[in-house]
């Protein structure tokens, strides 16, 4: 099943916006989000960090899972364009949305950690 082109543009967009946000100034660096990436997913399964939903986390896991799936190898065999073209477009939705949880999710861990910190009132 081919991925239609309004899809691979958005697709593109979304993670053209998280990595031109990712590279401002201030923004986690990479190193930082990839140490993130166990607590975020913890918070997400205990319902500590109610951002990343479960159903999130599934199509992130469903994502994953046919990236490094024997099957997604048969539309490469028929069709090595349209096999290489669904590749790209979830490993470009995959790579958007690590970059935008982790940011979505150190800026919580920051606003809590000043919640937690403050003086009580």
């Amino acid at each position: 099943m081919a991925i239609s082109k309004p899809r691979r543009i958005a697709a593109f967009t979304a993670l053209w916006r998280a990595v031109a946000q990712s590279s401002r100034p201030g923004a986690p660096s990479a190193s930082e989000r990839l140490r993130a990436l166990p607590r975020m997913l913890r918070g997400a399964v205990t319902g500590r960090y109610p951002a990343l939903s479960r159903a999130r986390l599934g199509l992130i896991g469903l994502a994953l899972a046919y990236l490094v799936s024997p099957i997604d190898l048969l539309p490469e065999a028929f069709l090595p364009l349209v096999g290489l073209a669904d590749d790209g477009v979830i490993a470009l939705w995959l790579g958007g949305a690590f970059l935008a949880e982790t940011e979505r999710f150190l800026a919580w861990e920051r606003q809590q950690s000043t919640i937690v910190d403050a003086p009580p009132a």
